[in-house]
């Protein structure tokens, strides 16, 4: 390509650092303040439509800057943040904008750039609305979270399962907060109940959009209609993230991303059984969604774990959880019993040797 350059993105500006191999040109600076008309100004020096490519990261702010780029006639390749700076091996000195842009022109110009996809609009306004309906629910949970902890810090009952989804639910908790709350204590309450009103009005909103976008997206049709628990908003996001079939090489990788896979045993022991570990932006976007969607896969639970003379108990204090590999208590360590073993016959040796 004749051109190839970077661009690294940040709030206030972007830095560029582009290459011109008919010349061997280089070419670096900032456009600032960061946005789209700026950007589409300094982008019109490429207007003469000769082979121009530019990498950016896939952090944010990439999204504008992309479809700006293909507007104007210009490459753009999209480069994964973790990929990039492994390439970059060992840090020895701070990064900066111009480091950062430099960066991704060398791999761009060496054919070594970490590539992502890069979705459709579509796909992308489907993310956004997913992303929006995870913090929708994420900030109801908290504030019903905050109504709970006001009702224990001042020692009313304890609500119920499922209280606050009924209106009579509500009303007994009006009541319970008249009658064991302080004022302030009260309008604590009093907020928080307007506020997951208004919350529950919105996803209500947003959940018949993403609806919508499930029923016109056939890969989101096929998921919810082969898969047990998949709803049509799980199938939504699922395909959203994972995009078409050749973007993963195996299997294997799809699961992992999509954070499906059940946890390995974990050296504390503090993880439940058979549970599921998000991975990555798809386990983020599919983990607030997966309990309303169905029940989830069902795993069996963990073998027993023997301890130092005890059943299969939790982890003692001070004692140390012993595994099938390990020896029994009061033998020595395999390793020690060889080497103890073989001192007595090398020493002989040794001194033979030395005469």
């Amino acid at each position: 390509m004749p051109i190839a350059g970077g661009l690294d993105i940040h709030r206030k500006q972007v830095t560029f650092g582009y290459l011109d191999t008919g010349t061997g040109q280089v070419r670096r600076g900032q456009i600032s303040p960061a946005g789209r008309v700026h950007l589409r100004a300094w982008l019109a020096r490429f207007a003469d439509g000769g082979d121009v490519a530019f990498a950016v990261e896939a952090c944010t702010g990439w999204r504008y800057i992309a479809g700006e780029l293909a507007a104007a006639g210009v490459g753009v390749h999209r480069a994964g943040p973790a990929d990039t700076a492994l390439a970059r091996g060992r840090k020895r000195h701070a990064k900066t904008d111009k480091t950062g842009a430099r960066h991704l022109r060398m791999l761009l110009a060496g054919g070594r750039l970490p590539g992502c996809w890069i979705p459709p609009a579509r796909i992308l306004e489907a993310r956004a609305l997913l992303e929006l309906y995870h913090d929708l629910r994420a900030g109801h949970t908290a504030w019903v979270q905050r109504i709970h902890a006001v009702l224990f810090h001042h020692g009313a009952p304890a609500l119920g399962e499922g209280t606050l989804r009924t209106a009579q639910g509500v009303a007994a908790l009006r009541a319970a907060a008249a009658e064991h709350l302080s004022r302030a204590g009260q309008l604590q309450v009093a907020t928080a109940l307007e506020v997951t009103e208004a919350l529950e009005a919105r996803m209500h909103a947003v959940r018949h959009q993403l609806l919508d976008a499930a029923r016109h997206l056939a890969g989101a049709k096929v998921l919810a209609a082969r898969l047990s628990g998949v709803g049509p908003v799980t199938g939504l996001a699922m395909t959203c993230w994972l995009a078409g079939a050749g973007r993963f090489s195996s299997s294997r990788k799809a699961v992992r991303f999509a954070g499906l896979d059940v946890t390995v045993w974990s050296s504390d022991r503090k993880g439940p059984p058979g549970r599921l570990v998000p991975a990555g932006t798809a386990g983020a976007a599919l983990g607030p969604l997966r309990g309303r969607q169905g029940p989830r896969p069902v795993l069996g639970p963990r073998p027993p774990l023997l301890h130092h003379g005890q059943g299969p108990r939790g982890r003692q204090a001070g004692r140390a959880v012993r595994g099938p590999q390990d020896p029994p208590p009061g033998l020595p360590h395999p390793g020690r019993a060889r080497r103890r073993r073989a001192r007595p016959r090398l020493r002989p040796l040794a001194l033979v040797t030395s005469t």
